[in-house]
């Protein structure tokens, strides 16, 4: 068990304090500090009291997979076995289970590199949700993330919670999703050629998606390349955007996708669009465009929900140029 960090200076230890007092507003540091200092079990106690019982904190691991299973679907999550599967091979967290093993909470990290690391699989079962387990291990996660930049996918009911440690809002996030309509492809980009990805163009995948998401996550990108249909865009024998297709949820999903306009995205996504006629397909977008969102509701994919993406540390996701306009999932980024 690693001992208590105390949370009342959280900011400012291990470095952290010129970091975060350069990249985030003092009103947020101060709810961050609070959050963090909240009376509460020593932050990496491996207990909590919920109700009338004590419940048990464990480390996520496969073992873990079906626990997290009924969590998600006890909260209507559409994340089938497999996507779950994927998600604790490339991160690491905590599961609050009850006496009896029934999972109350989780809460899941992905780092990448030394200073990042995505937040996801925040779950509480909803007859607990006002109980604190949520908030618990939301802060052990943040003390193992401290000096990190961190982000995070806020839906409407954990909006409130992630103000509360600090994390301020960058932009929403539109889940849209449905069964595929036909289309009429979109006109291609003036020296733009949309290919099947090849091997050679691995390096350049990875070089795009640092700059648009923010990180070096070259892992879960070969991870996702191995499980999906890729292809990439190329503009003048350059490569200038990239999309893949897997299996998750309900059906499949469209992303990563990485493109500089709204043109190159639709040209991207189309082809994985025509194949899907009459599928269930589902796009996390990103990138405020009424233009792009015409463009996937016309193939079926109306807006079903939104979240909202925040951040605790610096802004690291491109707002211009190349940009993340698909999410590989809301917890994976």
């Amino acid at each position: 068990m690693m001992s208590n960090m105390q949370g009342g200076k959280a900011h400012s230890s291990a470095g952290g304090a010129s970091h975060y007092e350069q990249t985030m507003p003092s009103e947020a540091l101060a709810r961050h500090d609070a959050f963090m200092n909240r009376e509460a079990p020593a932050t990496h106690s491996d207990w909590l009291q919920v109700d009338s019982y004590k419940a048990r904190i464990e480390p996520v691991d496969a073992s873990k997979v079906a626990l997290l299973h009924e969590l998600t679907v006890s909260v209507f999550w559409p994340h089938r076995v497999h996507d779950l599967e994927l998600i604790v091979e490339q991160g690491r967290g905590f599961v609050a289970l009850d006496e009896i093993n029934r999972p109350l909470s989780s809460v899941m990290q992905f780092p990448h590199g030394d200073d990042f690391a995505m937040l996801g699989m925040m779950v509480t079962t909803p007859r607990l949700q006002s109980y604190g387990s949520g908030s618990r291990l939301l802060r052990r996660v943040m003390q193992d993330n401290l000096g990190k930049d961190m982000r995070l996918s806020a839906t409407r009911s954990g909006y409130r919670l992630y103000e509360s440690a600090g994390f301020v809002p960058v932009g929403r996030v539109w889940q849209h999703q449905g069964l595929v309509r036909p289309i009429r492809p979109p006109t291609a980009a003036e020296n733009v050629v949309v290919r099947p990805m090849q091997a050679a163009d691995r390096a350049a995948i990875h070089g795009l998606d640092l700059g648009a998401y923010g990180a070096a996550r070259t892992g879960l990108l070969d991870r996702l390349i191995a499980l999906s249909e890729c292809v990439v865009a190329e503009r003048d024998g350059v490569i200038c955007g990239f999309a893949m297709l897997r299996q998750f949820g309900k059906g499949q999903v469209i992303g990563p996708l990485v493109a500089d306009d709204d043109a190159l995205a639709m040209q991207l996504c189309a082809p994985f669009l025509q194949q899907s006629e009459g599928r269930f397909v589902r796009f996390d977008l990103a990138v405020q465009s009424e233009r792009f969102a015409a463009f996937l509701a016309a193939a079926g994919l109306g807006s079903y929900d939104t979240v909202t993406e925040m951040r605790f540390g610096r802004l690291r996701r491109a707002m211009s140029g190349a940009q993340t306009y698909g999410l590989a999932s809301q917890s994976l980024g």
